[in-house]
């Protein structure tokens, strides 16, 4: 897809759903709501944030270590840190991935492929404990709140990670693929894809290393929903824990569309979806979205300050990767 084709979706998602925002709510009784907002409960969602951090670098650290790659957990926890600052201006979260393949592949000549595969599949196992995280929500939430569209997105997202993993790992599939790479060839784009796609494949070996990630995906997603749930009580939305587990895991997945500059107006228009269907007002649900949206913000200073430093100490001019 053509830079400007992109462009130009990325503005009509973004114009759509503030305008979907901006219908709903009442724009000063929301201001109202965020400037008397509970700052212990937002400074404890910040923290969470922040302190998952690490947890994340190590199961990515894991996925490189299988196929003999070796980094300092700090390294990665910094390339981390950093990729969330580049998610701010890039798409999405896929901006970061980029960042983080780009850095680390200049620390390990050769093995961009594999490096490239271990962060693809890293973000493809988090996704999938989202889905068993979104399951469980939507188990708890039957019979209580109105979920039968969300219902439809999860089948429709556990049928893409059940094609996509069987696509990844299949050897029969592997074979299918080999027709693909003349027209791809034409066009460029034969060897980045090979490389990715071999870089992936190459963990069908690493079952045990694949499932300690997803398990430890799992309990980081756990613990960010207390986070998201955090932001509702600092604006005085007053819900349980159970809607988030539905909430949060389909926010997870909403935000990895790669047509949004770090999901600005799709998050609120979310959040005053779903949250409508729990008898909250729209204003407190916009409240809720723009305040993650500001933890989000405050995940990124550490990047943005370690860049800084950085550039101070090598003036050197630093290179951006491409998303």
């Amino acid at each position: 897809m053509s830079r400007r084709i992109r462009v130009v979706l990325t503005l009509v998602v973004t114009a759509l759903c503030a305008a979907y925002v901006l219908w709903k709510i009442d724009v000063g009784r929301t201001l109202e709501l965020l400037v008397d907002v509970h700052l212990g409960y937002l400074a404890a969602a910040v923290a969470v944030m922040i302190v998952t951090t690490w947890p994340m670098a190590m199961r990515w650290q894991w996925l490189l270590a299988a196929k003999g790659i070796h980094d300092r957990l700090n390294w990665l926890t910094r390339a981390y840190f950093v990729s969330y600052a580049f998610s701010q201006v890039l798409p999405t979260g896929i901006g970061g991935d980029a960042s983080r393949i780009y850095e680390t592949a200049r620390r390990h000549p050769g093995n961009t492929g594999t490096i490239a595969g271990s962060v693809v599949l890293e973000r493809a196992l988090g996704g999938a404990a989202t889905l068993v995280l979104a399951a469980f929500g939507l188990l708890l939430a039957i019979g209580e709140y109105d979920i039968g569209v969300y219902l439809w997105i999860e089948i429709a997202a556990v049928v893409a990670l059940l094609v996509g993993a069987v696509a990844a790992f299949s050897r029969t599939v592997q074979r299918w693929f080999a027709w693909l790479g003349p027209p791809l060839a034409r066009v460029r784009l034969e060897r980045p894809l090979r490389a990715l796609y071999e870089g992936v494949h190459g963990f069908r070996d690493h079952a045990g290393v694949l499932f300690a990630v997803f398990a430890l995906s799992l309990a980081i997603q756990i613990t960010r929903i207390g986070a998201i749930w955090m932001t509702g009580e600092a604006v005085g939305v007053d819900l349980s824990l159970r809607p988030y587990f539905v909430l949060g895991p389909l926010l997870f997945l909403v935000m990895l569309a790669p047509f949004t500059i770090n999901g600005l107006a799709v998050r609120e228009a979310f959040f005053i979806s779903f949250m409508s269907r729990l008898a909250i007002d729209a204003e407190s649900a916009a409240a809720t979205g723009f305040l993650f949206f500001a933890v989000t913000l405050a995940l990124a200073l550490p990047g943005v300050a370690i860049l800084a430093l950085e550039a101070i100490r090598s003036p050197a001019r630093r290179s951006l990767p491409h998303a």
